[in-house]
Protein backbone atom coordinates (compact mmCIF):
# COMPACT_ATOMS: atom_id res chain seq x y z
CA UNK A 1 0.00 0.00 0.00
CA UNK A 2 3.09 2.50 0.55
CA UNK A 3 3.33 2.57 -3.68
CA UNK A 4 -0.09 4.05 -3.19
CA UNK A 5 0.92 7.21 -1.09
CA UNK A 6 4.05 7.45 -3.23
CA UNK A 7 2.48 7.62 -6.74
CA UNK A 8 -0.45 10.25 -4.75
CA UNK A 9 2.41 12.40 -3.54
CA UNK A 10 4.56 12.20 -7.27
CA UNK A 11 1.20 13.06 -9.61
CA UNK A 12 0.39 15.59 -7.22
CA UNK A 13 3.32 17.17 -7.94
CA UNK A 14 4.04 16.74 -11.57
CA UNK A 15 0.45 18.51 -11.64
CA UNK A 16 2.44 21.50 -10.00
CA UNK A 17 -0.78 21.35 -7.23
CA UNK A 18 -0.07 22.48 -3.71
CA UNK A 19 -1.93 20.45 -0.32
CA UNK A 20 -4.42 22.97 -0.43
CA UNK A 21 -5.08 22.65 -4.43
CA UNK A 22 -5.63 19.68 -3.85
CA UNK A 23 -7.79 19.77 -0.67
CA UNK A 24 -9.91 21.75 -2.20
CA UNK A 25 -10.39 19.78 -5.45
CA UNK A 26 -11.17 16.73 -3.17
CA UNK A 27 -13.13 17.97 -0.33
CA UNK A 28 -10.11 15.97 2.30
CA UNK A 29 -8.22 18.08 4.72
CA UNK A 30 -4.66 18.99 3.92
CA UNK A 31 -3.81 17.60 6.69
CA UNK A 32 -5.28 14.35 6.21
CA UNK A 33 -3.40 14.26 2.31
CA UNK A 34 -0.37 15.46 3.80
CA UNK A 35 -0.56 12.14 6.42
CA UNK A 36 -1.60 10.05 3.47
CA UNK A 37 1.46 11.49 1.19
CA UNK A 38 3.68 10.19 4.33
CA UNK A 39 1.80 6.80 4.60
CA UNK A 40 1.28 7.29 7.82
CA UNK A 41 -3.05 7.27 7.53
CA UNK A 42 -5.14 4.84 5.96
CA UNK A 43 -6.71 5.56 2.89
CA UNK A 44 -10.45 4.69 2.60
CA UNK A 45 -11.64 3.70 -0.97
CA UNK A 46 -13.52 6.61 -1.13
CA UNK A 47 -10.87 9.24 -0.66
CA UNK A 48 -8.83 7.48 -3.11
CA UNK A 49 -11.69 7.96 -5.50
CA UNK A 50 -11.73 11.91 -5.10
CA UNK A 51 -7.98 11.97 -4.94
CA UNK A 52 -8.14 9.90 -8.40
CA UNK A 53 -10.97 12.22 -9.81
CA UNK A 54 -8.88 15.84 -8.67
CA UNK A 55 -5.46 14.12 -10.26
CA UNK A 56 -7.59 12.86 -13.21
CA UNK A 57 -6.02 9.45 -13.81
CA UNK A 58 -8.37 6.29 -13.16
CA UNK A 59 -7.88 4.61 -9.40
CA UNK A 60 -6.54 1.42 -11.08
CA UNK A 61 -3.41 3.64 -11.45
CA UNK A 62 -2.20 3.40 -7.98
CA UNK A 63 -2.82 -0.55 -8.30
CA UNK A 64 -0.91 -0.71 -11.46
CA UNK A 65 2.86 -2.12 -11.13
CA UNK A 66 5.09 0.37 -12.66
CA UNK A 67 7.25 -1.58 -15.84
CA UNK A 68 9.77 -0.92 -17.75
CA UNK A 69 8.76 0.43 -20.78
CA UNK A 70 9.46 0.29 -24.25
CA UNK A 71 8.70 3.91 -25.81
CA UNK A 72 9.74 2.77 -29.59
CA UNK A 73 7.82 0.31 -31.50
CA UNK A 74 10.27 -1.82 -33.70
CA UNK A 75 9.18 -3.14 -36.92
CA UNK A 76 9.57 -6.16 -35.87
CA UNK A 77 7.25 -5.63 -33.70
CA UNK A 78 4.46 -4.77 -35.47
CA UNK A 79 2.18 -6.97 -36.07
CA UNK A 80 -1.00 -6.67 -38.33
CA UNK A 81 -4.37 -7.48 -36.59
CA UNK A 82 -8.60 -6.83 -37.60
CA UNK A 83 -11.27 -5.80 -35.64
CA UNK A 84 -13.79 -8.31 -35.49
CA UNK A 85 -15.17 -8.74 -39.10
CA UNK A 86 -13.69 -5.32 -40.02
CA UNK A 87 -12.78 -4.53 -43.77
CA UNK A 88 -8.96 -3.13 -42.30
CA UNK A 89 -6.36 -3.96 -41.07
CA UNK A 90 -4.33 -2.33 -38.34
CA UNK A 91 -0.58 -2.26 -37.52
CA UNK A 92 -0.16 -0.87 -33.85
CA UNK A 93 2.53 1.45 -33.94
CA UNK A 94 1.43 3.55 -30.61
CA UNK A 95 3.92 2.28 -27.42
CA UNK A 96 1.96 1.05 -23.83
CA UNK A 97 2.44 3.21 -21.27
CA UNK A 98 0.01 4.24 -18.47
CA UNK A 99 -1.64 7.43 -19.02
CA UNK A 100 -1.38 7.65 -22.88
CA UNK A 101 -3.63 10.00 -25.41
CA UNK A 102 -3.14 8.80 -28.56
CA UNK A 103 -3.15 5.81 -30.47
CA UNK A 104 -1.35 5.62 -33.62
CA UNK A 105 -1.56 2.75 -36.77
CA UNK A 106 -1.69 1.83 -40.35
CA UNK A 107 -4.45 1.27 -41.58
CA UNK A 108 -5.12 -0.65 -44.76
CA UNK A 109 -8.54 -0.46 -46.29
CA UNK A 110 -9.69 -2.90 -48.51
CA UNK A 111 -10.71 -2.55 -52.19
CA UNK A 112 -14.09 -1.29 -52.26
CA UNK A 113 -14.49 -1.01 -48.06
CA UNK A 114 -17.47 1.50 -47.33
CA UNK A 115 -18.70 2.02 -43.95
CA UNK A 116 -21.79 0.91 -43.43
CA UNK A 117 -23.05 4.34 -41.24
CA UNK A 118 -21.47 7.46 -40.08
CA UNK A 119 -20.35 7.46 -36.24
CA UNK A 120 -19.29 9.95 -33.66
CA UNK A 121 -17.56 9.78 -30.29
CA UNK A 122 -15.47 11.59 -28.23
CA UNK A 123 -11.66 12.71 -29.19
CA UNK A 124 -10.01 13.79 -32.78
CA UNK A 125 -8.77 12.01 -35.55
CA UNK A 126 -5.58 12.40 -37.88
CA UNK A 127 -5.14 10.21 -41.60
CA UNK A 128 -2.29 10.70 -43.66
CA UNK A 129 -2.94 8.91 -47.02
CA UNK A 130 0.20 6.44 -47.83
CA UNK A 131 -0.91 4.84 -50.94
CA UNK A 132 -4.60 5.32 -52.53
CA UNK A 133 -7.36 7.22 -52.11
CA UNK A 134 -9.88 7.32 -48.94
CA UNK A 135 -12.90 9.37 -48.99
CA UNK A 136 -13.67 10.79 -45.93
CA UNK A 137 -17.35 11.92 -45.19
CA UNK A 138 -18.25 14.43 -42.20
CA UNK A 139 -21.38 15.21 -41.47
CA UNK A 140 -22.71 16.05 -44.82
CA UNK A 141 -19.27 17.14 -46.53
CA UNK A 142 -16.95 14.63 -48.43
CA UNK A 143 -13.07 14.85 -48.88
CA UNK A 144 -11.34 12.93 -51.23
CA UNK A 145 -7.48 12.31 -50.28
CA UNK A 146 -5.09 10.85 -52.26
CA UNK A 147 -1.52 10.05 -51.87
CA UNK A 148 0.28 12.90 -49.90
CA UNK A 149 -3.11 14.66 -48.82
CA UNK A 150 -4.08 14.72 -45.24
CA UNK A 151 -7.30 15.21 -42.57
CA UNK A 152 -7.80 15.89 -38.84
CA UNK A 153 -10.93 16.49 -37.39
CA UNK A 154 -12.66 16.26 -33.75
CA UNK A 155 -14.77 12.70 -33.86
CA UNK A 156 -17.58 14.35 -32.18
CA UNK A 157 -18.83 15.09 -35.88
CA UNK A 158 -20.58 12.41 -37.28
CA UNK A 159 -17.94 10.50 -40.04
CA UNK A 160 -17.44 7.69 -41.86
CA UNK A 161 -14.69 6.05 -44.89
CA UNK A 162 -14.67 4.35 -47.59
CA UNK A 163 -12.05 2.86 -50.16
CA UNK A 164 -13.22 4.07 -54.28
CA UNK A 165 -10.56 1.28 -55.69
CA UNK A 166 -10.02 -1.49 -56.61
CA UNK A 167 -6.92 -2.04 -54.81
CA UNK A 168 -6.06 -1.14 -51.50
CA UNK A 169 -5.93 2.18 -49.63
CA UNK A 170 -2.81 2.32 -47.04
CA UNK A 171 -3.30 5.39 -44.31
CA UNK A 172 -1.57 6.45 -41.15
CA UNK A 173 -4.06 7.11 -38.38
CA UNK A 174 -3.64 8.99 -34.90
CA UNK A 175 -6.86 9.04 -32.76
CA UNK A 176 -7.45 10.16 -29.40
CA UNK A 177 -8.54 9.01 -26.90
CA UNK A 178 -6.37 5.98 -26.88
CA UNK A 179 -8.45 2.71 -27.54
CA UNK A 180 -5.73 -0.19 -27.55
Amino acid sequence: MEDIFIKIQKLRKERRLTLKELSTATGLSISFLSQVERGTTSLAITSLKKIADALEVPMVYFFEEERDVNYAVYKKDQHPFRIGSSDSTLIRLSSQFPERKIDAFIITLDPKHKDPELVQHPGEEFYYVLEGEVLIYIHDKTYLLKKGDAIHFPSTIPHKWENPLDSETTLISSVTPAVF
